[in-house]
């Protein structure tokens, strides 16, 4: 009989030593999956205020490019007569180019605003593939930003400074308050390129974690 109960308590012994094995990998696969999802919040939270910060900026450089027109007397080189004339960022492709930019970034911004607040809302499932996409279309949008930086700063350039070179006059000192707004415009557009790299990187960083 003691050796029946030995043998008995030899078998159940197992069983209990696999039932407390699962229930700590269970409960550390709980844990593991809190603090991964208490994780994704914390960086969605600093994502989104980087969107709101890209979409802030956008949305400033914007309206400032295009509320940016003076009209100011000049004068005709040959007749020398003063003739009222207007600058605004319609007489520029590049400018043009500028506004159509910050539009696309601006609202590019406001979408992925929702993205975040439903990804902090509902961390699971926490989609790699819209991080992914995030990845994807900020990469497009900094491409497209930053090179209608470049075009617009290079035309404000040439109307602070002007080109001796190829007879282009600077007009700056005529249109002030334009070349103000323009150059306003362009250093936001600047910041704006600076979160778009930020917000880059926290989507690879956080596309890396869930891969991982």
């Amino acid at each position: 009989m003691a050796s029946t109960e030995e043998n008995k308590a030899t078998i159940e012994e197992p069983k209990l030593k696999g039932t407390s094995d699962e229930e700590a990998a269970v409960a550390s696969q709980k844990w593991y999956s809190s603090s991964l999802v208490s994780s994704a919040i914390d960086v969605a939270t600093i994502e989104l205020s980087l969107r709101v910060l890209l979409f802030a900026s956008t949305l400033t450089a914007l309206v400032v490019m295009v509320t940016s027109k003076e009209t100011e007397l000049v004068l005709v080189p040959v007749l020398n007569i003063p003739v009222r004339r207007s600058a605004k960022f319609s007489h520029s492709p590049a400018l043009i180019y500028f506004v159509a930019a910050t539009a696309v970034a601006c609202f590019y911004s406001l979408v992925t605003i929702v993205g975040t607040l439903y990804r902090i809302l509902k961390p699971y499932p926490t989609t790699p593939l819209l991080l992914l996409y995030y990845v994807i279309w900020e990469v497009i949008i900094l491409g497209i930003l930053t090179a209608a930086t470049g075009s617009a700063g290079g035309v404000a350039y040439i109307g602070l400074r002007g080109n001796s070179h190829v007879g282009w006059t600077k007009v700056c000192s005529t249109y002030s308050k334009f070349c103000k707004h323009a150059g306003s415009a362009i250093f936001i557009s600047l910041f704006a390129d600076v979160l778009l790299v930020f917000l880059i990187s926290l989507s690879v960083h956080s596309l890396y974690r869930r891969i991982r």
